[in-house]
Order: structure tokens, then C-alpha cells, then sequence
């Protein structure tokens, strides 16, 4: 019966391993070839990068929600 129960055991220490190997896997897939965005820089200066600035993003939306 010893057998049985260490048989048991492996087989779900392996399958936890599959499973914890596939979901690192994935993240690190996507953590690779997900771009990072970059700032707009729009102006020189201490207060440039603050407050609101259109991006082509933001204007790409506005275009869209126009009626």
C-alpha cells in the first residue's frame, strides 16, 4: 500500500510542476513581447510634464466617438 500512496503523491507533485512551469512560461512570453510606451515629449522644462498633452492614442479616440 506504501506504493500506492507515494505513486500518488509524484504523480500530482508532477502535475503541479506542469502546471507551475506553463503558467511561468506564458508570463514570461508575454512580459517579452508586450511594448512599453514611450512618453510623448512635447516640450522642455520643469512643468512639461504636467498637466493633460493629446496623443495620437487620445486623438484617435476622440475620432471614433464623433457622431
Amino acid at each position: 500500500m506504501a506504493g500506492t500512496k507515494t505513486t500518488k503523491l509524484n504523480r500530482r507533485n508532477f502535475l503541479l510542476a506542469v502546471g507551475a512551469g506553463g503558467a511561468a512560461t506564458v508570463a514570461a512570453i508575454a512580459a517579452k513581447t508586450t511594448p512599453q510606451a514611450m512618453p510623448a515629449d512635447t516640450g522642455s522644462g520643469k512643468r512639461s510634464t504636467k498637466g493633460y498633452t493629446s496623443s495620437e492614442h487620445i486623438n484617435n479616440y476622440y475620432r471614433t466617438t464623433k457622431v
